[in-house]
C-alpha cells in the first residue's frame, strides 16, 4: 500500500492521466495511444480491479479516502488526494462522485479466440450461445447502455465494428455501471466480411432492420437457434448495405402507433431478452 499523497497544482505532471477528460476529441487520441482508460465511481472503480485490470493511480477527494481503504490498501498505485475544486479544475467536470481511477487497458483478443472462450455466467467456458455485433454506434452512452443490457440479458460476447465508440472511454464506463468489464468484447478488423468468422464459427447472423424480407423478432426467438449472433446498426442509417447483405436473417421488431424503431439501446434489450437460450 502506498501512502495517499495531497497534490495542490493542477498542473502537476502526477495528474497527467486525468486532465481534460471532456474533451472527446483528446481523450480518443490519449486513451488508446497511452494504453489507459478512466473508470469513475467507487461501484465502477471495484468492478474493474475485481475483472483484473492494473490501476495506474487513483484521484480521490477526502471523504473518499475511508470508504476505497480496502482498495487503496491492495493496489501500489499511487493515491492522489485533491480538493474537488482542483479536481474540476484538472477533468473539466464536477467530479460528483469523488473518486476516479486510471486503468491499464488489456490487449483485446482475436475474434475467433473469443467466440471459442467466452460465455455468460453459468453457460461454462466455450459454450457461447448469444452474441451482439454493434455496427458504427458513435454514442458512448448507447455503447454503455448497450453492454449493460448484455451483462443483464445473458449474452455471451460483444463485437464492435472499426468505427464503434470506445467501450471504455468514460462516459461508455459509467453508463454501464461497469459492465463493460463483464462482458467479453473485441474490435472486428475487416467488416462485413467479419461476418463468414461468425458463420463458420456455428453462428446464425440475424440484422435487426426495416427490410421487405424480415421477420418478427417472435419468429426469430421461436427457432431457438443453438448460436445466434444479433446485429444493430446506428439509429439514423441502420445497418449499412453491405452488413445486410451478408446476413443469414433480417428481424423487426413490431411497432405500434406510428413508431419504425427503438433506440439501439432500447432495442438491445428488447432482442436479447426475446431470443435467450431455452435451456442451459
Amino acid at each position: 500500500m502506498a501512502e495517499p499523497i495531497t497534490l495542490h497544482d493542477p498542473d502537476d505532471p502526477r495528474l497527467h492521466d486525468y486532465t481534460d477528460l471532456t474533451d472527446v476529441q483528446l481523450r480518443r487520441r490519449r486513451e488508446p495511444a497511452e494504453g489507459l482508460f478512466i473508470a469513475e465511481g467507487e461501484k465502477v472503480i471495484r468492478r474493474a480491479v475485481a475483472a483484473g485490470h492494473e490501476m495506474r493511480s487513483m484521484l480521490l477527494s477526502a471523504k473518499w479516502l475511508d470508504v476505497m481503504r480496502d482498495v487503496i490498501e491492495t493496489t501500489p498505485a499511487p493515491v492522489y488526494v485533491v480538493e474537488p475544486g482542483l479536481a474540476e479544475q484538472v477533468t473539466g467536470y464536477h467530479v460528483h462522485r469523488g473518486a476516479l481511477a486510471s486503468m491499464r487497458r488489456e490487449p483485446l483478443p482475436a475474434v475467433a479466440d473469443l467466440l471459442r472462450t467466452a460465455s455468460a455466467p453459468g453457460r461454462g467456458e466455450g459454450t457461447a450461445r448469444r452474441v451482439a455485433v454493434f455496427e458504427d454506434i458513435v454514442d458512448h452512452a448507447n455503447v454503455g447502455a448497450a453492454f449493460r443490457n448484455a451483462a443483464a440479458l445473458g449474452v455471451d460476447a460483444v463485437l464492435l465494428t472499426p468505427r464503434c465508440a470506445d467501450p471504455l472511454y468514460r462516459r461508455s464506463v459509467k453508463v454501464s455501471m461497469g459492465a463493460v468489464f463483464q462482458v467479453p468484447w473485441t474490435r472486428l478488423e475487416s467488416w462485413p466480411a467479419d461476418i463468414e468468422t461468425l458463420r463458420s464459427a456455428g453462428f446464425t447472423v440475424a440484422a435487426l432492420c426495416l427490410s421487405d424480407r424480415s421477420v418478427t423478432l417472435d419468429e426469430l426467438a421461436a427457432r431457438d437457434h443453438d448460436r445466434l449472433a444479433l446485429l444493430f446498426g446506428t439509429e439514423g442509417t441502420g445497418l449499412t448495405p453491405g452488413a445486410l447483405a451478408a446476413a443469414d436473417e433480417h428481424v423487426r421488431i413490431p411497432m405500434d402507433a406510428g413508431v419504425d424503431s427503438l433506440n439501439v439501446a432500447a432495442a438491445s434489450a428488447v432482442a436479447f431478452y426475446a431470443t435467450r437460450p431455452r435451456t442451459a
